[in-house]
């Protein structure tokens, strides 16, 4: 997703929707309260998202940015959620169970991504595979799995829990294990669910 797109109120209100609709189907004014206040992933997404939003408004806005920052900060550490705002994600990003959850902050997801606890995307500076991961559309990162390196997952790629991937994944490749290793081309679809909602791919 282009930050700079993010950034537009238009832009901003779409991307925050599109997460919400994961949660549940729903967009309403009732849906957001219940999950900013009872689904600690969707509360962390929206701060981020914000922060994104102010970030590139007027000097007017600068001081709101700050703000968001700081609450952002305060979700994460509380949540156990680190997700900088700056990573580029996709609209539609559903975070289902938090805590313990690393994002190196030069990561790429696209949309309609689950994320799931333990979760852990990083960087590696040497080896075979040098630099961040590229996740595609409608990717499940299953609990406590680790994608490292300079590889790339695809379309509907799913991540089963624990499983260390330092290769890349063709599309529906579903990956267990430690190594990882691809098992099936089933993909995600059983697992990423309520999808698609007003942007386009």
């Amino acid at each position: 997703m282009n930050l700079m797109d993010a950034a537009s109120p238009m832009r901003f209100m779409d991307t925050v929707k599109a997460d919400l609709y994961r949660y549940g189907g729903g967009v309403s004014l009732r849906s957001f309260i219940k999950h900013y206040f009872f689904t600690p992933g969707f509360t962390y997404t929206f701060w981020m998202r914000s922060c994104v939003a102010l970030r590139r408004q007027h000097a007017l806005f600068r001081l709101f940015y700050y703000w968001c920052r700081i609450v952002l900060h305060c979700k994460g550490t509380r949540y156990g959620i680190s997700i900088p705002y700056n990573t580029s994600i996709g609209p539609g990003l559903y975070i289902g169970h938090y805590g313990g959850i690393v994002l190196n902050d030069g990561a790429v997801l696209g949309r309609d991504c689950n994320i799931n606890h333990g979760v852990t995307i990083g960087v590696t500076y040497g080896g075979k595979h040098p630099g961040v991961p590229i996740v595609g559309n409608r990717a499940f990162l299953g609990p406590g799995c680790t994608v490292i390196g300079g590889i790339s997952l695809g379309d509907d790629v799913a991540i089963g829990a624990n499983a260390v991937v330092t290769n890349s994944v063709p599309d529906r490749g579903v990956v267990v294990g430690n190594p990882g290793k691809q098992v099936s081309s089933n993909g995600s679809m059983n697992y990423v669910v309520n999808t698609r909602f007003g942007l386009d791919p």
